[in-house]
């Protein structure tokens, strides 16, 4: 066979296999298309007449506390650098770092020599003088006496006067010497000025130290701070709060998984709001009596501003959102659903929300399924957590002769 007959052969082949695809194509359509009404009837009058499967949860009625969130620091109740008020030789550490000391309690050690010196030629100066003043005083008291007198000239007598002046001032200096030292003498002993945790020494014993020289810092945490900003526009709420009573605060972990501790008191809020931000900003009081919050620390902070009392409370999830506006599906008596426009008001933990309007409480609302739904749809109502039970021999018998032999809907050949 030539080449042309081939060519002409398989040309052929092809638009037999067209025309019977397009046949096939055609009277599919045409089937379907003759069948349409009824068949979309069919389709329709089974998503009306099949029940669907939904969990259904009642509106309830509870208290619900209303709350203020930020993201707040851990900030030390007090915070000293403890420094030696003299220079000398660090002779010891007498704390160990993160150790919690008392107000009061030595620190560290200046050699305390060279003071001590000090405080010793200031007391043998005093004694000094104190001598001479007892020597100036007899005088004076023996020229100034009555049988002596007369034969003591004016100007004798009033030197001797101003000699015992000039001693009495000389021992006075000599106790203010003395009290200066001692002063210097009693910084060699370094001591805590607050009551705290200590942190990492800044310094080895053995060093030469000057006046002013960082040991250690100390942190007070008992009680501690949590500084945190809020928007503007919950100000009034604030202060509202404020005037009702001791506000309440909670410190959660950065992901609000759980509550670090719920002790917490507003202590203050700041005198003027950040132009640049529109925030302000606001202090908690914590007594931290376990250590749980630390300074640096980054917590979720939770405050508490008021309670609604009697709030409908809904899952989250159970309300829809359209172009006008939110609504949830209430299941009827007769388990088919409506539609209900509502309006959310706070989060009520992690998966419900407070409906200010829209409902009374005590509705049947579906909280999930309600994707698959439309006004009037037909439904089973599930409790949270329950599964649609399996269909019985009866039911899928009945859906075996709905689908026909060819397995299509309707029970005929098309």
């Amino acid at each position: 066979m030539s080449r042309f007959w081939k060519i002409v052969l398989l040309v052929i082949a092809v638009l037999v296999v067209g025309l019977v695809g397009m046949r096939m194509l055609g009277g599919g359509k045409g089937n379907d298309d003759k069948a349409g009404p009824q068949a979309e009837a069919g389709k329709d009058g089974e998503r009306t007449n099949d029940p669907v499967p939904v969990t259904v949860i009642d509106a309830a009625r509870q208290d619900v506390p209303v709350y203020a969130s930020a993201l707040g620091t851990v900030s030390a109740m007090n915070t000293v650098t403890v420094s030696p008020q003299v220079g000398g030789q660090l002779i010891s550490l007498n704390f160990k770092e993160g150790q919690e000391v008392k107000q009061g309690d030595l620190l560290a050690q200046i050699d305390p020599r060279t003071l001590q010196a000090s405080y010793d030629e200031a007391a043998a100066a005093k004694k000094q003088n104190q001598a001479q003043l007892a020597t100036a005083r007899s005088n004076y008291q023996r020229s100034n006496s009555p049988e002596y007198r007369q034969y003591v000239a004016k100007t004798d007598l009033d030197t001797q006067r101003n000699q015992v002046a000039q001693y009495e001032s000389a021992v006075a200096a000599n106790e203010a010497s003395m009290r200066a030292a001692q002063v210097q003498l009693q910084y060699t002993r370094v001591t805590a000025p607050i009551s705290g945790i200590a942190g990492i020494r800044a310094v080895d014993a053995g060093n030469v130290v000057s006046a002013g020289t960082a040991l250690v810092t100390l942190t007070r945490i008992h009680p501690i701070h949590v500084v945190f900003n809020l928007p503007e526009r919950q100000l009034p709420d604030v202060r509202q709060a404020q005037q009702a009573g001791p506000v309440t605060i909670a410190a959660l972990d950065r992901n609000d998984a759980h509550v670090l501790t719920d002790g917490g008191k507003l202590d203050v809020v700041d005198n003027q709001i950040s132009s640049d931000s529109g925030t302000f900003r606001a202090r908690a009081l914590f007594d931290n009596a376990d250590n749980t919050l630390w300074p640096g620390q980054f917590v979720n902070v939770r405050m508490q501003l008021r309670i609604i009392a009697g709030g409908v409370v809904i899952p989250t999830q159970a309300v829809m959102r359209g172009p006008d506006g939110e609504y949830v599906y209430i299941v009827k008596p007769d388990n088919t659903v409506a539609m209900q426009t509502v309006k959310s008001g706070v989060e009520v933990g992690d998966s419900h929300v407070q409906i200010t309007e829209g409902l009374k409480g005590g509705e049947r609302v579906v909280s999930e399924g309600q994707f698959r739904l439309k006004p009037g749809s037909k439904v089973t109502a599930l409790k949270p957590g329950e599964t649609p039970a399996a269909p019985t021999e009866a039911e899928l018998k009945a859906a075996a002769q709905k689908q026909g032999p060819g397995g299509r809907r309707g029970g005929g050949p098309r």
